[in-house]
């Protein structure tokens, strides 16, 4: 068995060298086929958490890794599987925010929503005044709070206009839209903190163990190119690598614990 999952992972590699040399929808589509697992076991979990079908979810990730497979550079030493995943599981969430632009009500209080408006007209035609709650839950056969709450929801499901007025300020008065957090301005600043630390991290390293971590991972070179400039052999950049990023591992821990409330 282990035998048989190292010739796997020994193939797939191969063909991930070839694709990233030369792209062809052949080996493209035999990477898919080699994958399909991961993106079948991503779909499982996800789907246990919505209410989409997990077919759809299935097939939402393929794109997720072909996306994978076209953006990967095995030069950089990194599983394809753990490359993979984030853009599997992304597709999928992409996909179920698309499809929950709308709140879902139950079904009882849609139908029943629609009986009170028939119920509202015909009152109104008959005795010329809007009937209460009162007398339209009568009418359905329902208490007065099922009734309300049918109201409710379906209110609730129509979209706020972010220009509604929240409450009135001394010289203006502020919107839904002034009290959201600007979530790019927060994101950029989370990558600018996140940037930070890693490059005081990076200066405390050795100095060629810092330029091999910079050449591969920033400057995108292979570990080979990198032994050529920096005068070692590919594996002692390997070496080196591993051994940086354990450090930076252990000097970014105590920054997480010191940031954490």
């Amino acid at each position: 068995m282990m035998a048989t999952q190292t010739s796997l992972r020994s193939h797939g590699m191969e063909l991930l060298i070839s694709y990233h040399q030369k792209p062809s929808v052949k080996v493209r589509n035999q990477l898919v086929q080699l994958n399909a697992g991961l993106v079948r076991k991503i779909a499982h979990r996800v789907s246990h958490q919505c209410a989409e079908p997990y077919e759809d979810l299935e097939q939402i990730g393929y794109l997720g890794l072909i996306r994978a497979i076209e953006r990967f550079n095995p030069n950089q030493g990194c599983a394809f599987s753990s490359f993979a995943v984030p853009y599997i599981r992304g597709e999928m969430l992409h996909f179920l925010r698309d499809r929950s632009g709308t709140v879902k009500i139950p079904r009882r209080w849609q139908q029943l929503n629609k009986e009170g408006q028939k119920v509202r007209e015909a009152f109104v035609e008959e005795f010329g005044r809007q009937p209460t709650d009162d007398e339209i839950a009568e009418k359905l056969g329902v208490t007065v709070n099922e009734w309300r709450e049918s109201k409710i929801a379906t209110k609730n499901r129509l979209p706020l206009s972010l220009d509604a007025t929240v409450c009135h300020q001394i010289d203006s008065p502020m919107t839904l839209g002034d009290t959201l957090p600007d979530t790019r301005y927060q994101a950029l600043q989370h990558l600018e903190e996140d940037r930070q630390q890693l490059q005081r991290a990076m200066n405390q390293l050795e100095e060629k163990t810092r330029q091999a971590i910079e050449f591969v991972f920033i400057n995108d070179l292979s570990r080979k190119e990198v032994a050529e400039r920096i005068g070692v052999s590919p594996m002692t950049v390997t070496r080196r690598i591993h051994r940086g990023i354990t450090q930076m591992v252990s000097l970014l821990q105590p920054m997480g614990l010191q940031t954490d409330p």
